[in-house]
């Protein structure tokens, strides 16, 4: 059993694969205060939960966006789950080429998005990451990883709404009742959401122009389940698109 750990700004990420079928999946709040311990303590009870122990995995493997806890969660998994990770990082094998400038300033987890889409769905593509900042990432026909574009993210701009405007009142991100809001809350709503969907709609439509007609498009992240299903330019919604591309690299890695 493969324990894939997505290690982001704002969401901690873990999924249990079985082969290539993804089991037990958990998202969690990204904790820049805990330390190795508390992290350790914290994947031992995932496991226990749904009936696991360190002694059923085969391997572990991470990408990881925030540098300051990288070497937490290394450790942890060192400690407690008795398992040294693959991180994703300079000379792992990936399978996708870097176009990027410089290459090394791309996320570990848009590259792991990049060798999912390659494998799952093939290029060229696409992938829109509604995470702490919405990404748009193209990946050409061949595969590789060509470049993109980054907004805030919807939660981002939510609080930066609430934080300035001080009538307004924090809500839910979600959808709705009409496009036109009948109440200050539906008003906030619509404009967050909606205005998302107006922004990947316009953004999508300017990579078609750039990498073709045959593109296609993926939502992932934390909130492409609210989002994606107000647009017919959103082709898949997969959320857990990153942690099937840590599967992928680790089978790269442990077959050269």
């Amino acid at each position: 059993m493969l324990l894939t750990i997505d290690l982001g700004n704002t969401n901690l990420t873990l999924g249990l694969y079985e082969g290539t079928q993804l089991g037990p999946r958990w998202r969690l709040a990204t904790d820049h205060e805990r330390m190795p311990d508390e992290y350790g303590l914290q994947f031992l009870g995932l496991l226990n939960h749904v009936g696991r122990t360190p002694a059923d995995l085969t391997g572990v493997v991470m990408a990881s966006v925030v540098p300051t806890l990288t070497a937490r969660v290394l450790e942890a998994c060192k400690r407690y789950l008795q398992q040294d990770p693959l991180n994703v990082d300079a000379g792992v094998k990936t399978g996708v080429r870097v176009l990027y400038d410089p290459p090394r300033a791309v996320g570990a987890d848009r590259i792991c998005d990049a060798a999912a889409v390659q494998h799952l769905y093939g290029g060229p593509a696409c992938v829109v990451d509604f995470g702490t900042a919405t990404t748009f990432n193209a990946i050409t026909k061949e595969g590789d990883y060509l470049g993109g574009a980054i907004a805030p993210g919807l939660g981002i701009a939510a609080d930066a709404l609430f934080q300035r405007a001080a009538k307004l009142n924090r809500v839910d991100i979600a959808r709705p009742p009409s496009v036109i809001g009948k109440n200050t809350p539906h008003a906030i709503q619509s404009g967050l959401l909606f205005g998302y969907v107006g922004l990947v709609e316009g953004m999508v439509a300017r990579f078609r122009a750039e990498l073709g007609e045959q593109m296609k498009v993926i939502a992932t992240g934390g909130l492409s389940e609210i989002i994606a299903p107000e647009t017919r330019v959103i082709q898949h919604i997969a959320p857990w698109l990153t942690l099937d591309g840590l599967r992928i690299i680790w089978e790269l890695n442990r077959h050269p």
